[in-house]
């Protein structure tokens, strides 16, 4: 027996929730521990892998959606999280230091992406409202740890120059 949407809406709600809250979990954990250019790059490398959903027809989208999608993260959603970002060097480590507002940020952004879920969702399937906030999600990532990496460098370049 196929689920229904409704079904498949639901949980795909329960496992966004899930994950949201690994990654906040993660995010808090990792805010006590120093951080790498490793730790920095690791995560959009991984999530790049993602892109091979589109070599599946189900998941095609037109150009002018991906790039609105990609954009959308680069130029909008990234932001807030750009300026909240910092790091901050404690003896020869370097620690990742976040706003108080980082966790308010994430929430809001989460809340924008399920309302948004179902507006997108009247216009296009299941797999290519998945290859839509994919774009959006790499699209706000990617600035995000470029912005961190610069500083990592800028500090790390700072403690050779001493």
């Amino acid at each position: 027996m196929p689920l229904s949407t409704e079904t498949i809406q639901a949980g795909s709600i329960i496992v966004s929730l899930l994950a949201f809250t690994a990654l906040i979990i993660l995010r808090l954990r990792a805010g006590k521990q120093p951080t790498s250019l490793r730790k920095i790059i690791i995560p959009p490398l991984g999530m790049a892998t993602g892109f091979i959903m589109f070599a599946f027809p189900a998941a095609h989208i037109p150009w002018g959606w991906g790039f609105s999608a990609f954009g959308t993260g680069l130029l909008l959603f990234a932001f807030p999280l750009v300026v909240t970002t910092r790091l901050e060097r404690v003896k020869s480590d370097i620690y990742v230091r976040r706003s108080k507002a980082f966790i308010l940020i994430m929430v809001v952004l989460f809340a924008i992406r399920l309302s948004l879920h179902e507006v997108v969702e009247q216009y296009m399937s299941i797999p290519q409202t998945g290859a839509v906030f994919y774009l959006v999600a790499f699209g706000m990532i990617l600035p995000w740890r470029l912005a961190m990496v610069s500083d990592f460098v800028r500090l790390r370049k700072a403690e050779t120059q001493q």
